[in-house]
């Protein structure tokens, strides 16, 4: 009994001694003063908000590209040109930037519908008959002739109320609409003054898309998507038992220009002779929305210091880390553009690999909106990967607690850069500022103009920043491979990416 409480203690003090030497290499590369130069930085009026595809974007890849360099964070691109190979911290991202249609006119009965966005464009005239179909699932087609007409239908679906929600079936309408002959879909959508202004700033503002996917699209097959306002589905009630209904579309084409962007990528390689083939990947997006709408101090810079300067900062805090005291598996830093634009930057990475994905073992993604519980760090999909443990003991060791998505109603899981990797079957949560509900301090400085660097509290993204790092490291060590928790909804397309 003596020789197994020795063993014991023995064991708990060499646990204990180990975290401290971990806490300790965190301790030297994160402070304060580091985490507020950088985002003062970042979240500065003279990068405008970051939008990709600007100088001031660039300047933004160009400032994190030489903070890697000067971590000793190697560069992960190699180009090859006309026989010499250079390598790079960027890796180049075209894109297509869309103007908004140049002539948009929508009628019903004779009456002209104002509040309406395009959600896929189709240059049209159109003068004809449109069908109501409740919503334009495929039970609502049954004997409905709608070849050559214009189909109307309400947003979502029985069950489905949720704007964001409703966005997701818009493929799944689209694609019945084709099928049975439409030639463009109304959807009627029950969003209030303040939601709509999202939804129209977003699409009826520039756009941007991966210039790749457009070059084998074959618009004359497409159909034109609009949004309509219809708040409390006051037009949808009154359509339930209409028949026959006029409509007039009228809508110009779209001006398209190349724009180019960069992800910033760096890697440090790890120390252990087997798990240096498998790579952590420590992710975030740096690019913002840009120049908006002014807010009630007329201010427009729209400066992101939250979104994503603070997720930002927790990759150049992982690579400092890191490149000081290499972990056993090795490190590729993603810091992407586009995110705000549809996730582009991701989306292009994973088509574009600078490594094998299957030797990306994890993808340790960081995102934020805002915070409105300084005692914790919200981590989407914290229960999802067998890692789940490290970050826990991570945050704790700081004074904080990991929990997991506290507003699954968002959606936050597919609404970042980590599902791009999740798709592929790589485990990707997002790690985040603590929030109890998605609302308050979260949504007062979501995607506003007032989401300034003065107006973040430091003693708790100190803590915040610390148990990032620190759980990347305890990850990077960890002699067990994280994967997918089974039966997770991409456990099988991890399977297949590692061959188990």
């Amino acid at each position: 009994m003596k020789y197994t409480l020795l063993f014991i203690a023995l064991f708990l003090s060499t646990i204990t001694l180990y975290s401290q030497s971990e806490k300790e290499k965190v301790e030297t590369t994160v402070t304060k003063d580091k985490i507020e130069s950088h985002i003062y930085f970042l979240a500065d009026d003279l990068l405008k908000g970051r939008q990709t595809g600007t100088p001031e974007n660039k300047i933004a890849a160009s400032y994190l590209a030489n903070t890697l360099r000067g971590y000793g964070v190697k560069p992960a691109i190699k180009n090859v040109l006309k026989g010499s190979s250079t390598e790079s911290y960027f890796q180049e991202v075209k894109l297509n930037l869309i103007s908004p249609v140049d002539r948009l006119l929508l009628a019903i009965d004779g009456k002209e519908l104002k509040k309406k966005v395009v959600i896929k464009p189709k240059k049209m005239e159109f003068t004809g008959e449109a069908v109501y179909l409740g919503f334009g699932l495929e039970s609502d087609y049954k004997g409905k002739n709608v070849s050559e007409k214009i189909v109307i239908v309400r947003s979502g679906a029985p069950n489905v109320t949720d704007t964001r929600a409703a966005f997701g079936l818009i493929e799944q309408k689209e694609q019945l609409a084709k099928e049975h002959g439409a030639v463009a879909v109304i959807e009627l959508v029950d969003a209030n003054e303040k939601v709509w202004g999202f939804i129209n700033h977003r699409f009826n503002s520039d756009r941007m898309e991966i210039a790749a996917n457009n070059e084998s699209k074959d618009e004359k097959k497409g159909l034109a998507y609009l949004w309509v306002q219809d708040e409390n589905n006051i037009q949808a009630k009154a359509l339930e038992s209409t028949n026959y209904l006029s409509a007039k579309l009228m809508m110009g084409g779209e001006d398209k220009k190349i724009v180019i962007s960069q992800n910033v990528i760096g890697m440090v390689e790890g120390t252990d002779p087997q798990l240096k083939n498998e790579f952590i990947i420590y992710s975030a997006h740096y690019d913002h929305v840009g120049i908006g709408k002014p807010d009630e101090t007329g201010d427009v810079i729209y400066n992101g210091a939250r979104d994503n300067a603070v997720g930002t900062t927790t990759v150049l805090s992982m690579a400092e880390s890191i490149a000081k005291y290499p972990t056993k598996r090795s490190a590729l830093f993603i810091l992407f553009t586009g995110e705000e634009k549809g996730l582009l930057g991701s989306q292009y990475y994973v088509e574009n690999p600078v490594l094998p994905l299957n030797k990306m073992v994890y993808c340790f993604n960081s995102d934020n909106a805002g915070y409105n519980d300084t005692s914790v760090i919200s981590v989407i999909g914290l229960s999802r990967t067998t890692a789940s443990e490290n970050i826990k003991i991570a945050a704790t060791t700081f004074g904080l607690k990991a929990i997991d998505d506290a507003a699954p109603e968002q959606g936050l899981f597919d609404r970042s850069d980590n599902v791009a990797f999740a798709k592929k079957g790589i485990p990707a949560p997002t790690f985040s500022l603590g929030f109890r509900s998605f609302d308050g301090d979260v949504t007062k400085y979501y995607h506003q103009a007032g989401d300034e660097a003065d107006t973040l509290d430091y003693d708790y993204l100190l803590k915040f920043f610390e148990s990032y790092v620190m759980a990347g490291r305890l990850i990077a060590d960890d002699p067990k491979t994280p994967v997918w928790i089974s039966g997770d909804k991409y456990e099988a397309s991890g399977k297949a990416l590692y061959g188990n």
